[in-house]
């Protein structure tokens, strides 16, 4: 099977926050392609990159992971159509802020979504909820997962609480 959705890092030193993404595109069997390119280090491969991905009907989603500047999202969403999720990376003397303010703030036609900080999961889980919309298999595993995602919680409430914790009724 083709990949579906190309995951980029801004550096190596970011897979530890990303592996959650690859974890669950693993888990719903999506397949990915992972590669590092830096917005303002290698701007030309990065594009190269992005173009034949652009160019490719396998891949539906882009996830970009970067700190600090997190120019990254914005610089691939300047080169495809398709639709990019920046994961602002901690790490930076503001950790995170800095890289979430950069990945939220595009300028009026060049949208980007963005998750929280270190919210790979959830840009995953965006990326499979677009995936989604045009494969039924998909959808179905993304409701099943959201249903056992539902029934764990409900199940917590007939679980005793920790002696520590108090509530009020």
């Amino acid at each position: 099977m083709e990949p579906k959705v190309a995951i980029v890092m801004g550096s190596k030193s970011d897979f530890p926050k990303v592996k959650a993404a690859t974890d669950m595109l693993d888990e719903f069997e999506i397949p990915y392609t992972l590669k590092i390119f830096s917005a303002h280090r290698t701007p030309n491969a990065l594009a190269d990159f992005i173009y034949e991905v652009d160019d490719s009907s396998n891949y539906k989603v882009i996830i970009a992971a970067a700190g600090m500047s997190a120019a990254l999202a914005g610089a691939i969403a300047a080169h495809t159509i398709k639709p990019v999720i920046g994961i602002p990376i901690s790490g930076s003397k503001l950790d995170g802020i800095d890289a979430l303010l950069s990945t939220v703030q595009m300028p009026p036609g060049l949208p980007v979504a963005c998750v929280g900080i270190d919210a790979a999961k959830n840009a995953a889980l965006q990326a499979i909820s677009i995936i989604a919309l045009s494969d039924e298999d998909i959808a179905n595993a993304l409701w099943n997962f959201r249903t056992a995602q539902s029934q764990k919680v409900l199940k917590s409430n007939d679980e005793p609480f920790d002696a520590e914790l108090k509530f009020r009724v």
